[in-house]
């Protein structure tokens, strides 16, 4: 990885640190204990994604996410029990559920079974059950803005780490998540073979997508709000896949050092800034937004939603 030599970037991950090891156990007191969740069942294996079979395996995510909303009304959780009970919506179709610690879920927008492009969506940190509203209404928008013959998935597969915390700084929940990652865009890629597929990495997703990108069979890897992947250029993600980056004008993450410092006990940071040139991505505008404000109307949108068509962006940004 990159040597740090700068005394400063040494200072700001340091302090950063220190920050995250004194707010995490207070704002960690400050939560209520997690709501309780019944272990999911197994699903069968989905071998093919017709119809039937999809609305088979939709079908047992909404009977899991009927045992968890009781689990949560019974522990006297009612914000998690309402919110439950609309993801149980027979209208909503979930490829997969698990309500515990924090919550994992696999939702489908649009036709999974005629889509011909497929983007599914790694989110960043602070997204769980409880928030997941962020990560529901970008893929609903990005579904829209790709039109008919695709679908959106919102992978939300791992326990993403709070944005002020240790977990935030290193790459340790992104190691837990990339074998989960593979694991399931190989399975999409098995029943859905001919269809187009993207990962979207959204913030901390990044990191997610760095560390699994050698075992991701993909068209694109589109990197967003990041702070780095964990390592020096995109070459080093040993991807066939097309490796894009865009950051909003707007979007705080362009403050954040891009460098990685290494402790004795773990890693600092995540490497080269994925839109500089030095990292070797294909760079798209992203627009003036924020930093979670890619998935809402606007340039940012419009040129992923491209780039998951298989088109070039509109606009392209420096760095390409």
């Amino acid at each position: 990885m990159i040597e740090v030599n700068e005394p400063r970037l040494r200072r700001t991950l340091l302090a950063a640190l220190i920050a995250a090891s004194v707010v995490v156990p207070v704002t960690g007191a400050a939560r209520p204990a997690a709501v309780p969740a019944p272990v999911p069942a197994t699903p069968a294996p989905l071998r093919v994604a017709t119809p039937a079979a999809l609305a088979e395996r939709y079908a047992a995510s909404r009977e899991g996410m009927g045992a968890a909303e009781r689990m949560a009304a019974g522990h006297g959780d009612r914000w998690r029990a309402a919110m439950l009970r609309a993801m149980a919506d027979p209208a909503r179709t979930f490829l997969s559920f698990d309500g515990r610690d924090g919550g994992r879920a696999a939702e489908v927008f649009g036709d999974l079974s005629a889509a011909e492009r497929i983007a599914v969506l790694v989110p960043g940190a602070d997204t769980d059950l409880d928030r997941y509203g962020l990560l529901r209404g970008g893929s609903m928008r990005l579904r829209q803005e790709l039109g008919d013959r695709s679908a959106v998935i919102a992978w939300l597969g791992y326990r993403a780490p709070r944005t002020v915390s240790l977990q935030a700084l290193t790459p340790g929940r992104a190691d837990e998540a990339a074998p989960r990652l593979r694991t399931f865009v190989r399975e999409l890629g098995a029943v859905k073979p001919a269809a187009r597929i993207s990962v979207m990495c959204h913030s901390y997703g990044s990191v997610v997508c760095g560390r699994a990108a050698p075992g991701l069979d993909v068209s694109d890897i589109i990197l967003y709000a990041s702070a780095g992947t964990g390592v020096d250029t995109a070459a080093q993600l040993h991807t066939r896949a097309t490796v894009w980056a865009g950051r909003g004008a707007g979007d705080w993450i362009a403050d954040v050092p891009h460098a990685q410092l290494r402790l004795p006990f773990a890693a600092v940071g995540f490497g080269t800034d994925p839109v500089s040139p030095e990292f070797g991505a294909r760079v798209f505008a992203a627009g003036d937004g924020g930093h979670s404000d890619y998935l809402r109307p606007g340039v940012a949108l419009e040129n992923i939603a491209r780039i998951v068509s298989g088109q070039a962006p509109s606009t392209v940004g420096r760095g390409a």
